[in-house]
């Protein structure tokens, strides 16, 4: 039975596992959990905070990207050895190891903070296809929720929305590069925006920015996301290379570029883009019909990337919760995705113009919710008897605890902004 067993573990681990150079079609065998993660908190609302970050301040919050993609890696990281570690879920080990209510809470904080972003990725996806094909943006959207609808309907619906996913945040990437290259930016400039200033008048932005480019929630989900594909602790190296480091890197470079475009198109002529066509029509004044299209099918893919993400991880968060099944392909978590989807397009038949300032203030209140969802990943990792070699290392509590000061202090900033 050990005979079989080493067998076996080492014919599922990759070659990178067992010290041997893999072939791309492994690699890209392992993309998946971090590129989900990053498709659903890189959706409208982290391009409305980015856009706006360039146009009203240029380059000078790109500083907020990089750091927020540091302590991204460190708590997705801390997830993914989490999933692995575990034969349960994060919610259910949660439960067994720090009491039933506090996994509770933590399935219905990451489900309240799916209901806040559906609108946004409702609306986005609705109206990126509007201005790029014509037609209504109510019956764009619609059809965008039936679409969802139909992919997680699929028998293997992880899979399938994994593999969407990652072929939008490739569309995304392209996308908003070609966009960056028309705009001309000054890069001198850029590079400066690395070192970190404070806008006095930055605000709920500065908060927005951070708690989607540090989306503790998201990362929350890498672990349900490791189960699903079934993948092996012996792997960790092989993931920690071919996703997780790939994945947060290519979110953070998108972010990056968005600021770019909009400082070098918008700050440059005082404009600040404060409705969604704006946002979508970024780069038409520079570059045309072409420049508006690029940008556009950038748009699209972040929104309807993010609402199936978004979704499927409220429904499967929220299952988990009441103690149902943590998998996507469980009836019950997808009748809970189908609740977050239909919530999404009835506000968006309901709301009256574009909610940007709905997005940007639904952005910084995911900041009340990540400490204590932080708090949780850096508990579990913590434990040997959870994690066993996995548990967390010295950097890796280390950046973990800047983290947690981090969004501590900006949750503490946007308290006092609301009550103080």
């Amino acid at each position: 039975m050990t005979i079989r067993t080493k067998r076996s573990s080492s014919a599922m681990s990759p070659p990178a596992a067992r010290g041997l150079s893999p072939t791309l079609p492994q690699m890209l065998t392992l993309m998946g959990p971090a590129f989900v993660a990053g498709a659903w908190r890189f959706g409208p609302g982290a391009l409305t905070s980015a856009v706006q970050a360039g146009s009203r301040y240029g380059y000078t919050l790109l500083w907020v990207i990089l750091i927020s993609a540091v302590l991204m890696f460190v708590f997705n990281d801390m997830a993914v050895r989490l999933g692995l570690a575990s034969t349960d879920s994060i919610v259910a080990t949660t439960k067994r190891k720090l009491g039933r209510p506090v996994g509770v809470l933590a399935g219905c904080g990451v489900f309240a903070i799916t209901l806040m972003f559906a609108v946004g990725n409702a609306v986005g996806s609705g109206l990126a296809l509007s201005l790029l094909l014509g037609g209504s943006v109510v019956g764009w959207t619609l059809a965008c929720t039936v679409a969802v609808g139909a992919l997680v309907a699929m028998r293997n619906a992880y899979k399938a929305m994994e593999r969407l996913l990652v072929a939008l945040v490739g569309l995304m990437s392209v996308g908003f590069l070609a966009s960056t290259l028309l705009s001309d930016p000054d890069w001198a400039a850029a590079a400066k925006g690395l070192v970190p200033h404070f806008p006095a008048e930055a605000g709920v932005l500065l908060i927005a920015m951070i708690g989607t480019n540090f989306s503790i929630n998201s990362a929350f989900y890498t672990g349900y996301a490791i189960h699903e594909r079934q993948l092996k602790r012996e792997q960790y190296r092989a993931i920690t290379l071919m996703d997780t480091l790939p994945g947060n890197i290519a979110t953070a470079l998108m972010a990056m570029l968005i600021i770019i475009v909009s400082a070098a198109v918008l700050h440059a002529t005082g404009t600040v883009a404060n409705t969604f066509p704006q946002l979508a029509g970024v780069l038409e004044p520079l570059a045309g019909r072409l420049g508006a299209v690029l940008f556009g099918l950038g748009f699209f893919a972040a929104a309807f990337s993010s609402m199936a993400a978004n979704a499927s991880a409220g429904g499967t968060l929220l299952a988990d919760a009441l103690g149902w099944s943590g998998s996507l392909s469980s009836p019950r978590v997808k009748v809970l995705v189908y609740g977050v989807l239909v919530w999404g397009a009835l506000m968006t038949l309901l709301a009256k113009g574009s909610p940007i300032e709905l997005i940007i203030v639904a952005q910084a209140l995911t900041v009340l919710v990540a400490p204590f969802l932080g708090i949780i990943l850096f508990l579990l990792t913590r434990r040997e008897d959870v994690m066993g070699d996995l548990k967390n290392g010295p950097w890796q509590t280390l950046f973990a605890l800047l983290g947690l000061v981090a969004i501590l202090a900006i949750s503490g900033r946007l308290l006092f902004k609301l009550f103080g």
